[in-house]
């Protein structure tokens, strides 16, 4: 179970909860901070970083998982006026590690708590889909993640036999009642 600070308890306890996001990204040697709070934040207390809230931060996803592959994701959308996202894009930036952390805003001062045990990790992956959407009306990069577990090219076979759960686990008997020539009608759906 996950802990916090009694600040942080505080603050969730209260009727008018507030939360903003500290996102980080790293394309080669160049590291981008950005949050979604009103006005800059510095964190953490030693080797600070500033989390910019002018940065262009746009628009950012909770953790979803897929349906359609089944993997963790995360998007971030930025502006992207002056080209500086294409350009890293164009170089690649497939694989670059994305980390997002949260936050939250305490309730009787209405000022972000920033100390070291206030921040939350949320997610931490890696870029998976990069891309640049130009409409006319605004220019934004979209940088899709995936988490570390979610190898879109790793193909994982498991056996579904006695035999096969024997080479996993000599003591697992959860197939030992499964055999060629038997037929089960399983009924899904509501009754």
């Amino acid at each position: 179970m996950r802990s916090f600070s009694t600040a942080v308890t505080t603050a969730i306890n209260a009727q008018r909860f507030k939360y903003f996001f500290l996102i980080e990204l790293t394309f080669g040697s160049t590291n981008y901070y950005f949050t979604s709070y009103n006005r800059d934040i510095t964190w953490p207390s030693i080797n600070s970083n500033t989390y910019t809230s002018d940065g262009g931060l746009f628009e950012f996803d909770t953790p979803n998982f897929s349906s359609v592959l089944d993997r963790e994701a995360y998007k971030v959308v930025l502006t992207d006026i002056s080209d500086q996202f294409a350009g890293h894009f164009k170089s690649g930036v497939i694989g670059s590690p994305i980390n997002v952390k949260v936050g939250v805003v305490d309730p009787s001062t209405d000022q972000p708590l920033t100390g070291d045990d206030d921040i939350m990790h949320l997610y931490s992956g890696f870029v998976d889909s990069p891309s640049i959407e130009n409409d006319w009306d605004r220019k934004i990069a979209i940088i899709e993640g995936t988490s570390p577990m979610a190898d879109l090219d790793q193909v994982n076979i498991t056996m579904v036999s006695k035999d096969g759960m024997d080479q996993i686990d000599i003591t697992d008997t959860s197939f030992d009642n499964l055999y060629e020539d038997s037929e089960i009608n399983l009924k899904w759906g509501k009754v």
